[in-house]
């Protein structure tokens, strides 16, 4: 059992998906949650309703973790209303499914911002609230950072650059009792895979390859991200731990 009374956590890209479950099970295991959403403000409102009603603290924050501005203002009420933070989980996403061809430097741009750069300025942000008490950071990468997937090749450079960025972060801040690390899923059954242009032919072919027979689900991830902010993981820093059924140990 995980137990986190006490601490306070912050979920981008809480609302939905992977942020959505990783929100839940840090609930379920006594924390206080901050649901960061962009869009979907109902969903972001459904969670922090079920977090309370699990008698839990929580409450939403509507900002474009990629804008510096917005990032700076939801990091300011976080501070009012926490007042301290224990827990970073960088889940929010996006990027630009296209074949190299057809990438613009705009296209290249936005990916590498809000999947890469974004993990700067927040950690910039979160360290300093996590004072002297330490703390956990997790962010959320794909299989497509170390596998060639089609039309995958602006996010899966992101998420290597992520995947790096992670492992420096790890040195820089162990000697304060920080763990960084990475939480890596392979095809995960959410509304994203609706996104990619061969997104069934993507699924199929990820079962019918997966050991465990069957795809990721989020709650599968929100697992090993507990397990990565608990106390078990106290000597685990800069890896990148992989959520997949088996899929990328078959030849």
């Amino acid at each position: 059992m995980v137990d986190l009374q006490g601490t306070v956590a912050l979920v981008t890209g809480g609302s939905r998906g992977i942020g959505r479950a990783i929100s839940v099970r840090l609930a379920q295991a006594g924390a206080d949650v901050a649901v960061n959403y962009v869009r979907h403000k109902q969903a972001a409102e459904e969670v922090v309703r079920a977090i309370q009603e699990s008698g839990r603290q929580a409450k939403a924050y509507r900002a474009n973790v990629s804008g510096q501005e917005q990032l700076h203002e939801m990091f300011q009420v976080l501070q009012r209303d926490f007042g301290r933070l224990d827990i970073l989980i960088s889940n929010a996403a996006s990027g630009v499914l296209k074949p190299v061809m057809e990438l613009t430097r705009h296209h290249w741009d936005w990916t590498m911002g809000i999947n890469a750069t974004t993990m700067l300025h927040l950690v910039q942000h979160a360290v300093p609230m996590m004072a002297d008490r330490g703390g956990k950071i997790v962010a959320v990468s794909s299989l497509g950072s170390v596998r060639a997937i089609p039309n995958y090749s602006a996010v899966g450079s992101s998420k290597a650059a992520l995947e790096s960025f992670v492992r420096h972060l790890a040195v820089e801040l162990a000697p304060k009792n920080i763990n960084v690390n990475i939480v890596s899923a392979g095809v995960v059954e959410t509304d994203a895979m609706k996104h990619f242009p061969n997104g069934e032919e993507i699924v199929a072919a990820s079962i019918k390859r997966t050991p465990a027979g069957r795809l990721v689900t989020p709650d599968d991830v929100a697992d090993v991200a507990l397990f990565l902010v608990s106390p078990a993981a106290k000597m685990i820093h800069g890896q990148t731990i992989i959520v997949d059924g088996g899929y990328s140990i078959v030849a």
